[in-house]
């Protein structure tokens, strides 16, 4: 067994998956929604966003205005009202209402980057992709799986080294252990089930 497998097959192990195929108009906007903001906040207004206006349609008419009093609670949210209005506003006049499956036909969105179009495929169609975010970069780099700077040069390595079998469920138990073992400050190397795998705890702990 190859190292990135054995990675994967304990992070399996420890990590609950997801076989849920949400609403990919609820993953494109609560992911824009996410941008530089913590899960903890982002959750709670995106389900009321989505009890007022649970569709497209309804949030290509809304008024910015009340866009903005329901999503107050996070970071950004003057610009982010306005790009999922018009995010909206694309989708029904360009696509009928619907999330298009396209890596650059999302990109093509206001507000969408990689990061967010990457999670839509993964997260709503179940297509290969590697959305990288903070936790996926730092953990890749910790492990020694890649020596990148950004989170771009990141998903561009990592598309080179990983085996495309992985790439659905490599965001969700990379965040997952990044959440909970492997953070930012003080991680727990202590307690982390993948070490023997790991550069950053050989260089730092291993005698």
């Amino acid at each position: 067994m190859d190292r990135f497998s054995g990675i994967m097959r304990v992070l399996g192990k420890h990590y609950p998956g997801f076989n849920r195929k949400p609403d990919p108009f609820r993953v494109l906007v609560s992911t824009v929604l996410s941008q530089r903001n913590r899960d903890e906040s982002t959750y709670p207004a995106a389900e009321k966003l989505f009890r007022r206006f649970g569709s497209a349609k309804k949030l290509a008419s809304a008024g910015v205005s009340e866009i903005e009093g329901i999503i107050h609670s996070i970071g950004l949210y003057r610009t982010k009202a306005r790009r999922i209005k018009e995010i909206s506003r694309i989708l029904i006049k360009k696509y009928k209402g619907r999330v298009p499956d396209d890596l650059y036909a999302l990109l093509a969105l206001p507000g969408v980057g990689r990061k967010t179009a990457n999670c839509v495929l993964v997260y709503a169609f179940k297509k290969p992709a590697i959305p990288v975010d903070t936790h996926v970069h730092r953990v890749s780099n910790r492990l020694g799986i890649v020596r990148t700077k950004t989170p771009e040069q990141t998903e561009e390595k990592l598309a080179e080294v990983i085996p495309r079998k992985y790439w659905i469920s490599l965001n969700e138990l990379f965040v997952q252990h990044g959440q909970k073992i492997c953070r930012p400050i003080s991680p727990r190397c202590g307690v982390c089930m993948i070490s023997a795998y790991c550069g950053y705890y050989r260089r730092n702990y291993k005698k």
